[in-house]
């Protein structure tokens, strides 16, 4: 085993990774999905089907809404009957395909092949044919990523195993359960990027798929398993890239500047299932956790079941626990869902059922001027002065001294004294500094 290695900042929050020994379980299908057209970063895909349309588990129900976009497909076969505005999980009304299940359907049986025997082209087609995104949370169009500039040539390419979120455990156990598709996927992106070296980046709390990984790639020369410090957030890009190769990415670029890509692990075994079955993307892991829950544990569920149908048909809610808060994602960069009618989306890895004591949040105080803050962004910014200029709305500012480079990991708000809303700030921070930019580049026409 090489020797782990880490990060400048960040912390330490409890792992809560209670369902780390829990095998992934296959989810009956749902009788109704919820399918958004927006369910990635870039423009929404347009709806192809009107209410009453028949479909199938497999159709394109609407295609990518440009370069930058994905396609959704059918997650069931059935019939359409609704197509319009539905509660989105970041909180906004958004285009949608809801899909009545035909419970006397089959579902579709796919063939494999060797994807590696394919032209660069078609596997880069298949990818992007079947609606791939990023499943670590970021959700940025695969196809996209697999396809740098002539002038950034990728040496490496990095498979992210951190899985450094509190709660979270699909990734690990798809490392050891389903290694053999995810070195698979991680071929296939190397084959199509020229890379010539490949790097499974996985923290030390997780020995078992460590010990798996390297097992299974003890004859491969240019594909290694990096140990890496047990430390939030290790599974951040830039973090990821400076733990393995000590590269460290120029403020506003991308990994690709330092002649990196970096994928998840779930992405890489889905990519191997879009190239070497021609599968798309109709299902995922999700991880279910907290005092909630009757039965915690890593489920295979189809995208756009609803979070209610989700908790449903893996037992439900405890009786006696009353239930206080439903986050989507973990819970340092997640999100509080006001509805369960929300359906999971492709970058949907958790849900967490908190009680009161979970969700409990301290007061809000004045700034200490600790410094914790600082001590803890692994980004090197200063999230305190941000913060302030961000309250005398100074954009021109707050953009000079890095706001755009925040990764909005939460360290600095799990750190701070005070419980100060800084990650809260900062996305209105970014907002308005994008607009600024926006209306700078226009006025100068």
């Amino acid at each position: 085993m090489l020797e782990p290695k880490s990060f400048a900042g960040g912390l330490h929050p409890p792992e809560m990774k209670l369902t780390a020994d829990r095998a992934i379980q296959n989810l009956p299908l749902p009788d109704r999905v919820v399918l958004h057209v927006s369910q990635h970063i870039g423009a929404p895909a347009k709806p192809t089907h009107k209410i009453t349309d028949k479909v199938n588990c497999g159709d394109v129900i609407a295609e990518a809404g440009g370069y930058v976009s994905a396609p959704v497909h059918a997650t069931v076969t059935g019939s359409v009957i609704a197509v319009g505005n539905f509660m989105h999980p970041f909180g906004v009304p958004s285009p949608a395909i809801v899909i009545e299940r035909d419970q006397t359907a089959q579902e579709p049986v796919y063939t494999s092949e060797n994807g590696l025997e394919l032209s660069v082209e078609e596997i880069k087609k298949r990818v992007q044919d079947s609606g791939m995104v990023g499943l670590g949370g970021a959700t940025f169009p695969t196809h996209v990523k697999l396809a740098p500039p002539d002038t950034k040539p990728i040496d490496t390419v990095i498979l992210n195993g951190v899985e450094c979120e509190p709660a979270l455990t699909s990734d690990h156990r798809l490392m050891l359960e389903e290694p053999d598709k995810i070195i698979a996927g991680l071929k296939l992106i190397m084959k199509v990027l020229n890379a010539k070296n490949g790097i499974i980046g996985i923290e030390m709390n997780k020995l078992d798929a460590i010990k798996v990984l390297e097992e299974k790639l003890k004859d491969v020369a240019n594909i290694s398993v990096q140990p890496l410090t047990v430390k939030y957030p290790q599974g951040g890009e830039k973090q990821l890239i400076y733990a393995c190769l000590g590269r460290e990415t120029p403020s506003g670029g991308l990994p690709m500047d330092v002649g990196v890509v970096v994928q998840n692990v779930a992405s890489a075994a889905a990519i191997a299932d879009a190239v070497n079955m021609r599968q798309p993307l109709l299902e995922r892991v999700v991880t279910l956790s907290g005092n909630c829950a009757v039965n915690p544990g890593n489920y295979r569920v189809r995208i756009g079941t609803t979070v209610a149908d989700f908790i449903q048909m893996t037992g439900g809610l405890k009786k006696d626990v009353p239930l206080k808060k439903v986050i989507m994602g973990g819970p340092m960069m997640g999100f509080a869902l006001f509805d369960l009618n929300i359906p999971i989306i492709k970058g949907t890895s958790g849900l967490l059922c908190w009680d009161n004591e979970q969700a409990a949040q301290p007061r809000e105080t004045a700034c200490l001027r600790c410094g914790n803050c600082i001590r803890a962004c692994p980004m090197g910014l200063m999230p305190q002065s941000m913060k302030q200029l961000i309250d005398n709305r100074k954009w021109e500012q707050v953009d000079k001294i890095g706001m755009l480079d925040c990764i909005e990991c939460g360290c600095c708000a799990y750190a701070c004294p005070s419980s100060l809303p800084l990650v809260q700030s900062f996305k209105l921070g970014k907002k308005n500094v994008m607009a600024e930019r926006k209306k700078a580049t226009a006025s100068k026409g």
